[in-house]
């Protein structure tokens, strides 16, 4: 009779799973960090020198934040309608009912 379990034997074939990170860099002073990728790594000082060597090789950036990926809180792309949906509805929060100068063209 084989062994029916199987679990054991396919768990020590997987590689163990770093968690996941998410880098922000900000390229200059004065200017707010975006999001450049993401990075995997064991902890935080890994995922700094992973992200200085994936994402700032030509020396684009001043500061590098790392951020666990499972810290971070997302909305649900089909919440959509219900999270931005109101503001539609209420229109003196767009700039529609300003008379513009002809000199600018572009706002």
């Amino acid at each position: 009779m084989s062994d029916q379990t199987g679990s054991a034997g396919a768990s020590a074939k997987t590689p163990p799973k770093t968690p996941l990170w998410e880098v922000f860099i900000r390229s200059r002073n004065g200017m707010a960090h975006r999001h450049a990728g993401s990075v995997h790594a064991a902890d935080a000082e890994m995922a700094l020198q992973a992200a200085r060597d994936v994402y700032t090789r030509r020396g684009e950036g001043l500061s590098i934040w790392v951020v666990p990926s499972s810290a971070i809180s997302a909305s649900d792309p089909d919440d959509r309608d219900m999270l931005f949906e109101p503001a539609t509805t209420k229109i003196y929060r767009h700039p529609t009912f300003y008379d513009l100068p002809e000199e600018v063209e572009n706002m």
